[in-house]
């Protein structure tokens, strides 16, 4: 079983925060696969492709700062290969470290700091897992805030357009980590 875990806050508040991309990539990805809704409890919402079972896509129901519970509940839940195996584990999220719209797939490295990352490799006790580290650093253009008070602010509408150009460019670079590193095509 491959876990794809978008992070993100739940609620319509927060929709369209820059924390949120996760949640984002993981929408764009279940229309263009088609998914539909599988499970939706307070821990977390997933979504399948219709007669795959080897796959599924998750939005955590918790806030951020807490999505390692869900996280954890769901390996549990789902159980993986080999009794809860991490390496099944993709988790897509928001990166300062990187500009809007760039992006890198990564395994055990991530951002200097972000409260969910750290959430889900304290409740794992692990760092090793893959991460679809979304670029939303854009200060530059505009204007300098702190990290926090930023990643909870709405894209604005010309980097909410950045970012849905790159969600494609994202996808084939991970289809191709699914196929290398998972033997798993779609």
């Amino acid at each position: 079983m491959l876990l794809i875990v978008g992070l993100g806050n739940a609620g319509l508040e927060y929709q369209n925060n820059r924390h949120n991309v996760g949640f984002q990539f993981i929408d764009f990805v279940a229309t263009l696969l088609h998914c539909y809704i599988a499970e939706k409890n307070k821990y977390y919402l997933t979504m399948k492709q219709l007669n795959n079972e080897k796959m599924i896509f998750a939005k955590p129901q918790t806030f951020m700062n807490l999505s390692g519970q869900a996280v954890k509940k769901m390996i549990s839940n789902f159980n993986p290969p080999a009794g809860g195996q991490i390496s099944n584990l993709i988790v897509t999220h928001d990166d300062l470290d990187i500009p809007l719209g760039k992006f890198k797939i990564q395994k055990g490295t991530g951002p200097k700091l972000h409260n969910g990352i750290e959430s889900v490799e304290k409740v794992l006790k692990t760092k090793d897992f893959w991460r679809v580290r979304i670029g939303v650093d854009n200060r530059q253009q505009t204007g300098w805030v702190d990290g926090e008070t930023y990643v909870l602010q709405n894209f604005r509408p010309e980097e909410k357009n950045t970012i849905t150009k790159a969600f494609p460019s994202i996808f084939q670079q991970l289809k191709s980590l699914l196929k290398s590193e998972f033997n798993f095509s779609f």
